[in-house]
């Protein structure tokens, strides 16, 4: 399926500060599906020779501001009532007359509407076409479709709905929704259906949904909302006797688009404010508002719960740490250089463990980026070599972000590997050690179109399916090798049947504990090159092994 930038780049003459528009409106637009009771699509024009077979798209010339067709690159349906449109209209094109209304709000830069219902797919749906706006640029036309199937008489929530759609509906005609440089302050705003509360000028409820006087209960208002004003009440509620945030008065008296959260009696509140203005005058304002108490609760006791693993990271870096020196102190007392040299292996084997816990007690989940201990790692090997070889160790490539089941066996394994090729490829002579990185399966790239298909012009002889990306059918996957150009590979090496410690260690961890590949073979050129084949994926990785 492509994206929204994908289809905006790939047919339409649109800018990158449109795009950001348009980005802006769709993730903002399910408010206006959910108060118009209606599904919204998004259709902008198709580039002027668009529609051209592709040997005359040259040389001839096009009628300036002609539009020969639309492209719907956004689709919202309501959560409010039934959809009229079940099926996905993204990326569908349509010539221009097909859709008669998109064609009048476009040329006439105004919001349209059907006066009769249309019943093509069965059901009633009255249409509406709004125009989109950024600034004096026409960029697409919005088109609102009602299921009027289940049609009743409305009530006042439902009226107040209506007319807030139809404010926000001229708003966008006239480029003023969404709120040029409006960021959105809280990860999660409140929905229509949270709560909505209806101002006036002044600043005053005018109608409050049953959700929202709710919410406001909980806060401690024993009265109606209706009447008041919203930003004393709040206020009043909130006084903790400490000086109140003065900006918090002029959110909720509906004058500045903003975000907040208040707090009283134990419960938390989240409100979002949006100005009404239309013609150039403010007629009043849409709160938003949702309880999220028990969500703020969650948060803390998950910000209490990362703190904690955090610090048993930080303590088990400490410990790690505290058996290397005393590992290192007793590499020292030894006469027997095997023993010292065994426990010098050990302490390396160690100090790799603690730089993953190390950078674990830094983040705030349990995802790592590697690259960073990779480097270190590296580093470690190198100054760990003896004078003679004169090696400098060095990556290519990026491992990317990886979580710490992992990083914790990959980053004991790459020491290994970093210390086996210095030892005994590069050991007393001079040469290169790489690590090269890489990772596939992120993603399959979009296959270029050779023509557009227009809706309901389909083409008698569909194009093949492209082939399936082998990389993605094993899922993602990391690939890092290890080469020196040292002395090579015995002639008789076995990996199965070498007696080495270190490459059981390393078998051990990519094939026993990661489920990946691991290849040893001849460097073109000289010297040893090992391959190690991860899968990033948890399903592609054996599990865990039982206690």
């Amino acid at each position: 399926m492509p994206t929204l930038t994908d289809l905006v780049r790939d047919h339409t003459d649109l800018t990158d500060e449109d795009l950001e528009w348009l980005h802006a409106l769709v993730s903002d637009w399910q408010l206006l599906a959910d108060l118009s009771f209606a599904d919204l699509v998004l259709w902008v024009p198709l580039r002027s020779d668009a529609l051209l077979p592709p040997a005359d798209r040259r040389g001839r010339p096009q009628p300036p501001g002609s539009v020969p067709g639309w492209v719907a690159i956004a689709q919202m349906r309501p959560t409010t009532g039934p959809t009229a449109y079940p099926d996905d209209l993204v990326g569908k094109v349509v010539r221009t007359g097909r859709r008669g209304l998109i064609d009048v709000a476009w040329r006439e830069r105004r919001i349209v509407r059907e006066g009769d219902p249309e019943w093509g797919s069965g059901i009633p749906v009255r249409e509406e076409s709004i125009p989109v706006r950024r600034g004096a640029k026409m960029l697409g036309v919005i088109q609102r479709s009602t299921n009027l199937s289940s049609a009743r008489t409305p009530s006042r929530l439902e009226l107040t709905y209506l007319q807030s759609a139809s404010d926000l509906a001229q708003m966008i005609a006239e480029g003023r929704f969404p709120v040029p440089g409006e960021e959105a302050g809280l990860v999660r705003s409140p929905r229509v259906g949270d709560g909505l509360i209806r101002l006036d000028r002044s600043g005053h409820v005018t109608y409050a949904s049953p959700n929202a006087q709710s919410a406001f209960r909980r806060l401690g208002l024993a009265t109606d909302l209706v009447g008041e004003s919203l930003g004393r009440v709040t206020g009043d509620l909130c006084d903790t006797g400490e000086p109140m945030e003065e900006a918090l008065t002029v959110v909720l008296s509906g004058r500045a688009p903003r975000e907040v959260e208040v707090e009283a009696h134990g419960s938390v509140m989240q409100l979002r404010t949006i100005p009404l203005v239309v013609g150039g005058n403010r007629i009043g304002a849409i709160v938003l508002c949702r309880d999220v108490t028990e969500l703020r609760w969650r948060d803390r006791e998950l910000m209490t719960k990362d703190a904690t693993i955090r610090e048993i990271h930080h303590r088990v870096k400490n410990n790690l740490q505290t058996v290397a020196a005393l590992l290192r102190l007793q590499a020292r007392r030894l006469r027997i250089p095997e023993g010292r040299a065994a426990l010098d292996e050990a302490v390396r084997r160690v100090g790799s463990i603690a730089i993953v816990h190390e950078t674990l007690s830094h983040t705030p989940d349990e995802l790592i980026d590697f690259d960073d201990i990779a480097d270190r790692v590296i580093t470690m090997a190198g100054e760990v070599s003896t004078p003679e070889s004169k090696v400098a160790p060095s990556r290519t490539g990026s491992f990317g972000v990886l979580p710490a089941e992992i990083a914790t066996p990959l980053a004991m394994a790459l020491t290994e590997l970093l210390q086996n090729a210095l030892e005994h490829g590069l050991a007393n002579r001079y040469g290169t050690l790489e690590v090269r990185a890489c990772r596939s399966g992120e993603g399959v790239p979009v296959a270029a179109q050779g023509g557009i298909r227009v809706w309901g012009e389909w083409p008698a002889d569909e194009p093949a399916e492209p082939a399936p990306d082998p990389a993605a059918a094993d899922g993602r996957r990391l690939v890092v090798t290890v080469s020196d150009d040292g002395v090579g590979l015995p002639e008789d090496f076995d990996m199965d049947a070498s007696n080495s410690l270190g490459l059981q260690i390393v078998r051990t961890l990519i094939v026993g504990e990661l489920g990946g590949k691991l290849e040893f073979h001849a460097r073109e050129g000289g010297g040893t090159e090992v391959v190690v084949d991860v899968p990033l994926d948890p399903h592609h990785r054996p599990p865990s092994p039982l206690p």
